[in-house]
């Protein structure tokens, strides 16, 4: 490896916190080693109604086969925490975290963009990159953790030891041969404290998720009705679920509040009854979850999921 890279893999990682990110590492481009278990989770149902997940697996397994020059994946991650009032009203609609205010994949994207433009100006050679956020065929947590950047939890998240879990992810894969990090080390030990506060029995062991079970799939990715005896669980989680995260040693003694702008919670959003939201229209919603995650479930998913939790509390 030239001294002129390792130059420029540590001046990648000084601008990406000068860009706003908590965490950075060089993963290395390799097959994934989870091929059975990743096949095995599709053929048990576990995906759900996500069929893009069964679409091209072999491109998932294998970043070469995302982007067949690639021979390195600088690997990031930004703390979106905020903290939610111990008090928060029973009758109001809850959101996870990330969905509080912009969209987090307009926001990772712009900034992986500028850091695509340095590293091609810093470069002494030619640059290709290309760039992910939670989309296409990658498996990222994976990625983040042979980057360094933390392990695997029970509850699949990615966990840094210092740091907690509460980061989104994103990843630029390129053309050069950066040096690679070591991959991270932990683990829960005996915890199981996420698979018994999950209300619906989405962990079904551990490491494994059911996503037909996970309250997250049921609110956004799921187009059908929600099941009775899961809505029932639900309570007033209407966008996502974050109690896996929430119930987790390392959150609660280590993580701290985001201050990047755009991840600041627009407190309107958390003033809303189920109620109202229920019956908002098309241009209310537009308006109220514009650049917003939320408008991925759209104003009928949104408002099928405030009447399952209106339904839980009359029950």
């Amino acid at each position: 490896m030239s001294d002129t890279l390792q130059i420029l893999t540590q001046r990648i990682k000084a601008k990406t916190i000068e860009l706003g990110f908590d965490l950075c590492g060089i993963a290395p481009v390799r097959d994934s080693v989870f091929k059975e278990q990743f096949r095995e989770w599709l053929e048990l149902g576990f995906a759900g109604d996500m069929s893009y997940m069964e679409r091209d697996p072999e491109r998932r397994l294998n970043p070469r086969l995302v982007m067949p020059s690639v021979r390195s994946i600088v690997a990031v991650a930004k703390n979106y925490y905020t903290e939610i009032p111990a008090n928060f009203p029973a009758d109001n609609a809850r959101f996870a975290r990330y969905a509080l205010n912009e969209d987090y994949h307009d926001v990772m994207k712009k900034t992986l963009q500028e850091l695509l433009r340095f590293i091609k100006e810093n470069s002494d050679h030619e640059v290709t990159g290309k760039i992910y956020v939670d989309s296409g065929h990658l498996l990222e947590r994976e990625i983040a953790r042979l980057a360094g950047i933390g392990w695997f939890g029970k509850n699949t998240m990615i966990i840094n030891t210092r740091k907690g879990s509460w980061f989104l992810l994103g990843e630029l894969l390129l053309d050069i041969d950066l040096p690679p990090d070591e991959p991270a080390l932990g683990g829960c030990g005996t915890c199981t404290r996420c698979i018994d506060a999950c209300p619906t029995g989405a962990i079904v062991r551990p490491y494994v998720v059911d996503s037909r079970k996970c309250i997250s799939y049921l609110t956004i990715e799921n187009r059908e009705e929600i099941p009775s005896p899961l809505a029932e669980r639900m309570g007033n989680r209407v966008f996502g679920c974050d109690i896996c995260q929430e119930v987790c040693p390392f959150n609660i003694r280590r993580a701290r509040p985001t201050q990047y702008p755009a991840f600041q919670p627009r407190p309107h959003i958390h003033n809303h009854k189920l109620t109202e939201l229920a019956e908002i229209g098309d241009d209310e919603f537009r308006s109220l979850f514009k650049k917003s995650p939320v408008k991925r479930t759209k104003r009928s998913g949104l408002a099928r999921n405030c009447a399952a939790a209106i339904s839980d509390r009359k029950s």
